[in-house]
């Protein structure tokens, strides 16, 4: 038993059609993005289309699941896919995308000036929302080659499930900005004006910036803005281009959540985002729900039982001691019989004595995983409740980790068919 499914999400409808060129997976950290990309990916491939993933995972868990020693900024074909399909992965290498944009938009000399500048190379490596806009960037890349028929994403990992939709435009606008035009502004002015605002707005101004950043960062700065002149028009044009795409007919987000409070409450939350952005929602991927073969048997119903058991082995027990007493009692003549040591203790430890042990044990666990149902079938209701227009694919909790392609066409099979868990799954 699972939970029920009010609008059910057909993800083989969706990879089959040839219209979706690209699946977004998102959601809130730890929920399972990452294997869900990779198990959409092999089910997809498998079914004949060919497929790119591109995961932002930095466990580097995708890799050893497709069998590959390691991603990198390059496409790696997966081995081992049945079918006529193909399956590519790669991992977004945020810098090496960054210098990639570089190469391609300035002449020899003023790549390699910007590549040695100490801020770009700072910036290119960790500035805010550099990730998310490289895995924009090199979306966007992946599309114009047109090579695959089907782009699957695995958004990076972030605080909040936002920051996929705003830190490119973030880092665009920043680029673009007004600090940024500021300090390209001496090198565009020429003869006596330039050099008056040069000597007196741009002294008073670099005085004060020199102050606060440090000198030489502020140089930096300065030399990289220089570089990078004829660039920064692009970044803002091509953050905007990115999101028109991901707003396009042919792309489909996936919110993946699991049936927690927390990661359903941030689901809710981008679901709303994405409707607000009107970017095409195909539905849920609700991961780990748990199930029963026994779901008839109540967790109370459980509970009574086990303490029932309980019960009458603590009658039985006792009955046998009175009975005992009673019989010498009644023979007070009947010379004493030797035991073995601990042969009391065997008697104690009756068969049936412990077979109830054991069977009151597992009722208890029962109850304890019918419980976990009944919390888990609570927090989808109230998302539910929000959100009925959201068509939902649950996924069977697994005994155990996946690490192979037959764990991920594992994880494929219950995305397909809903996570309706049969009887005894995990």
């Amino acid at each position: 038993m699972t939970l029920d499914v009010s609008a059910s999400l057909d993800i083989d409808l969706l990879i089959d059609d040839p219209a979706t060129r690209i699946i977004v997976c998102c959601g809130a950290g730890g929920v399972g993005k990452t294997t869900t990309a990779a198990a959409l990916g092999v089910r997809a491939a498998e079914r004949g289309r060919k497929v790119v993933v591109l995961t932002i995972d930095p466990a580097r868990r995708l890799a050893q699941s497709m069998g590959i020693d390691s991603l990198d900024n390059t496409p790696r074909q997966v081995k081992g896919i049945d079918g006529e399909g193909e399956l590519h992965a790669m991992m977004l290498d945020m810098k090496r995308t960054f210098d990639e944009i570089v190469e391609a938009h300035a002449d020899g000399e003023r790549a390699r000036a910007i590549l040695e500048n100490p801020f770009y190379q700072s910036l290119s490596a960790g500035f805010a929302g550099t990730q998310e806009y490289m895995a924009m960037e090199k979306l966007g890349q992946l599309r114009a080659r047109d090579e695959w028929d089907l782009i699957v994403v695995d958004t990076p990992p972030s605080r909040s499930a936002l920051d996929f939709l705003d830190a490119p435009k973030r880092l665009g606008s920043f680029l673009d900005g007004k600090f940024i035009k500021l300090l390209m502004a001496p090198a565009k002015m020429g003869g006596r004006a330039g050099m008056k605002f040069l000597n007196v707005g741009m002294s008073m101004m670099t005085g004060t910036l020199g102050k606060l950043l440090g000198g030489q960062l502020l140089r930096d700065v300065q030399t990289f803005v220089a570089a990078m002149d004829t660039m920064f028009g692009g970044f803002r044009t091509r953050a905007d281009a990115t999101y028109r795409l991901l707003q396009a007919p042919g792309t489909a987000f996936l919110v993946v959540a699991a049936p927690e409070r927390d990661a359903l409450r941030e689901a809710a939350y981008f679901v709303e985002r994405l409707a607000a952005e009107e970017m095409p929602l195909a539905g849920l991927v609700l991961n780990r729900v748990h199930g029963s073969g026994a779901a008839r048997l109540s967790a109370e119903r459980a509970l009574a039982a086990a303490e029932n058991l309980d019960e009458g082995r603590i009658v039985d027990q006792e009955s046998g001691k009175t009975g005992a007493r009673d019989a010498t009692a009644a023979s007070p003549e009947t010379p004493p019989v030797d035991h073995a040591p601990g042969e009391h203790e065997a008697q104690g430890d009756h068969p049936d004595h412990t077979t109830e042990q054991l069977t009151a044990g597992l009722l208890r666990l029962h109850a304890e995983r019918m419980q976990v149902l009944a919390r888990e079938q609570r927090t989808r209701d109230r998302f539910t409740a929000l959100h009925p227009e959201v068509a939902v694919a649950q996924v069977a909790a697994l005994p155990g980790d996946v690490h192979d392609l037959a764990g991920l066409r594992a994880i494929g099979d219950r995305l397909a068919t809903g996570g309706r868990t049969p009887a005894g799954a995990a």
